[in-house]
Parts: C-alpha cells; sequence; structure tokens
C-alpha cells in the first residue's frame, strides 16, 4: 500500500471513528501535499516526495515546540507533541546511531572522500538514504566529524 492510499485510509478511519485529531492531522498533511503537487508542475508525487512532506511538517513542530514551551502554553505543547506523535506514525523505522555511523563510512568510501572539503558529496550520498529516518542535522554533524578524522 502506497504512503497516498495509506493516508486516504486512515482519513476515513479517522472520520469514522470521529478521531478528531488525527483527523486534523492527517488533512493537514494532505493539504501540504496538495500545495507541494500545485507549487510546481502539477506533479503527483510518489511515496519519496509525500515522505519529504511529512518530515517538513514534523520539523515545523518540533521547532515551534521551544516557543510554546516559553511561553507557558502548555495546552498548545500538547497539541503539537500529539501531532508530532502522529505524524512519526508516517514515518520509516528510525536509524539508530550504529546505523546512520556504518552509512557515513559507506558514504565515505563510496565517494572517495579525503577531508572535509567533500562534505558536500557525502552529504549528498547519504541524506536519500536517512531522509525521514535520522535527524538531518545529527547526521551532518557526525559526518563533519568523521571528515575532520580525515585531514
Amino acid at each position: 500500500m502506497s504512503l497516498r492510499e495509506r493516508l486516504n485510509e486512515d482519513l476515513k478511519t479517522a472520520m469514522r471513528a470521529k478521531d478528531s485529531a488525527r483527523l486534523t492531522v492527517i488533512r493537514g498533511i494532505k493539504a501540504a501535499i496538495l500545495a507541494a503537487e500545485t507549487r510546481t508542475e502539477r506533479i503527483t508525487l510518489e511515496d519519496e516526495g509525500i515522505l519529504q512532506v511529512i518530515v517538513k511538517e514534523l520539523k515545523e513542530r518540533k521547532d515551534a515546540l521551544p516557543d510554546f514551551e516559553r511561553s507557558g502554553r502548555q495546552d498548545l505543547v500538547d497539541k503539537l507533541k500529539l501531532e508530532m506523535t502522529l505524524l512519526s506514525q508516517y514515518l520509516p523505522t528510525p536509524l539508530t546511531e550504529a546505523e546512520v555511523r556504518g552509512l557515513i563510512d559507506e558514504a565515505v568510501d563510496a565517494v572517495r572522500a579525503l577531508g572535509p572539503k567533500d562534505m558536500g558529496k557525502v552529504m549528498g550520498w547519504l541524506s536519500p538514504k536517512t531522509r525521514g529516518r535520522a535527524d538531518g542535522r545529527q547526521v551532518s554533524e557526525w559526518v563533519k566529524a568523521r571528515l575532520a578524522s580525515m585531514a
């Protein structure tokens, strides 16, 4: 079942169960997918594109969370945490640190990286394999440290 089909089925299930939180999140994802499809050349996103949209939605909520916590808006903090949990259900299984570090070593070998100047090549090779499965910022830091140790 494709990610789009899964979203449609989950939308129907949420409507039947009158699960307003899940319904709101799924409708938000579908709206973001539609916006991404119409923003470009009227394309239909496949699973990879839909996954990118979900990752973006999740990142927006993670970025907003500290602001709500600082302002003492516990109601919005709880709402965001619930939405983040629901969004995470559509992401593939997260990679462990050991798996990411193994992929980094594989990427360094694949692009024949010699040092920090090859950061772009390594990240270009690595990004499609970790997208939605690992925090990009953390992966970037690990790659930077690995390449710095080579110089």
